[in-house]
């Protein structure tokens, strides 16, 4: 197995990787990475049902999809993720447990009493610190999760959307837990660098046929070119998730409103607002329209509707 250590803080360019490690070589890895702020969604998810999509424009929070299912996390500096790249034996590839034990005994090392609870989480008295994901690809198996170190829980807590009444679909939920941090569980504060240091060490250490690996030219060339094709466009981190409906009441200028949509691939084909026959009649143009925030503020703006940023946002 080769530990790989990313430099890159980019998290196109860090899911980029993995995928280009998975699906285009033979060898078994243990990737470990820090990304920039960022809300990654399951593969199944629908992203605006995930996250509050007027904080994350507002804050300027990237959402990205990633290949495997389960919930939606969230990516910063103060977040470690660990990722275990491995050949599989069919009926057996799915299996949180063995890839979550090497790591939770790594935190029994430092006198971190942490649990493997639930369907796929990592806790410490009850509270998560850490979320899992997996993707199947042939003979291989991809298993991805993060690390709670020191992140901003106030960002963590306010990019992911609380309530998803107005949204119905066959989407994958995510399951929403109490979150904390592990440096404040560690005598001498050591930055998630140092931290990322101690647990490479541990595993170099915990794995017998485990050696440091860097990336090739060539692989960081085929990761940059499928963050650029995949991980960074609109049709992949919206359009891909499943179709859903959205409906929501609201006031604009003073008086009373509902919408309905129905979004399919990421394009509105079903509208209907009521409440003021200017609306009503922006409603039939949204038909068409991309289910983004500058593609409906667009039209509204077309149809003369003298409408704000808040406005907007009660479509989502």
């Amino acid at each position: 197995m080769f530990c790989l250590n990313l430099e890159s803080t980019d998290p196109y360019f860090n899911l980029a990787i993995e995928e280009v490690l998975l699906k285009n070589s033979r060898k078994e890895y243990l990737i470990l990475g820090i990304n920039n702020t960022s809300v990654i969604i399951g593969k199944h998810q629908a992203a605006h049902k995930e996250v509050d999509t007027e904080y994350v424009i507002g804050n300027q929070i990237p959402v990205i999809r990633r290949i495997s299912g389960g919930g939606t996390v969230f990516h910063d500096k103060g977040n470690l993720n660990f990722t275990f790249i491995r050949q599989s034996e069919t009926g057996k590839q799915v299996d949180f447990p063995k890839y979550t034990r090497p790591v939770i005994d790594f935190l029994l090392s430092l006198g971190i009493d942490a649990k493997f609870e639930g369907k796929n989480d990592i806790k410490v008295d009850g509270l998560k610190i850490s979320g899992n994901a997996e993707h199947v690809h042939r003979d291989r198996v991809l298993h991805h999760g993060t690390l709670l170190f020191d992140s901003s829980l106030d960002h963590l807590r306010n990019s992911v959307r609380k309530d998803i009444s107005c949204y119905r679909t066959r989407a994958v939920d995510s399951n929403p837990s109490s979150v904390t941090n592990l440096r404040e569980m560690m005598p001498g504060s050591p930055d998630i660098y140092q931290f990322r240091s101690v647990m490479t060490n541990y595993f170099l250490r915990y794995f017998p046929d485990i050696t440091i690996h860097e990336l090739s030219e060539n692989e960081k060339e085929e990761a940059e070119i499928l963050a650029v094709k995949k991980y960074k466009t609109w049709e992949w981190n919206y359009a891909y998730g499943p179709e859903y409906h959205f409906d929501n009441r609201f006031k604009i200028e003073g008086k009373d409103h509902s919408c309905h949509l129905f979004v399919k691939a990421g394009i509105i084909t079903e509208c209907e607002i009521e409440g003021s026959e200017k609306m009503a009649t922006a409603g039939k143009k949204l038909i068409g329209c991309r289910h983004m925030f500058d593609d409906m503020f667009e039209v509204f703006n077309s149809e003369g509707l003298s409408v704000n940023t808040n406005d907007i946002f009660n479509f989502f």
